[in-house]
């Protein structure tokens, strides 16, 4: 599937406006189809982390409808825990060796396993401001 939409990552100066107008009214399959190849995330990452089957994600491609603001929220804060994580990190592929490898700070566990909670985004987060920050314990 080639993509409907060129990708576009949030801005840190987005207008907040826009975003909460976004964040409201859903994104589409489209949107959420270039997110995942920008970031390197398979449906089954998607579904675990939004905890909706394959086929009911699929089901938004094939009915073209937007994701509820629920479900829309988390992928925008996926999408921006990449990018902010390819900053931390330099690039993208350190991010993403990290983002699989065991993480003792957090529990032993790989930091994308965490990826299906608000709490768990935002303990990958607060790793990686401790990480950028030189605080490894």
């Amino acid at each position: 599937m080639k993509p409907v939409k060129p990708y576009r990552i949030l801005e840190d100066d987005e207008d907040p406006d826009k975003v909460v107008h976004m964040l409201r009214e859903g994104v589409d399959f489209p949107y959420l189809y270039n997110v995942s190849n920008r970031i390197n995330l398979t449906l089954e990452d998607w579904s675990s982390f939004l905890h909706l089957s394959e086929r009911t994600i699929q089901r938004y491609k094939k009915d073209n409808k937007h994701f509820d603001t629920i479900y829309t929220e988390k992928i925008v804060q996926i999408e921006l825990l990449y990018k902010r994580g390819a900053e931390v990190f330099g690039n993208e592929e350190n991010f993403h060796t990290w983002m699989e490898a065991t993480s003792i700070p957090l529990g032993s566990v790989k930091p994308k396993e965490l990826l299906d909670t608000t709490y768990g985004i935002n303990m990958v987060a607060t790793e990686l401001g401790r990480i950028e920050h030189g605080i490894f314990a």
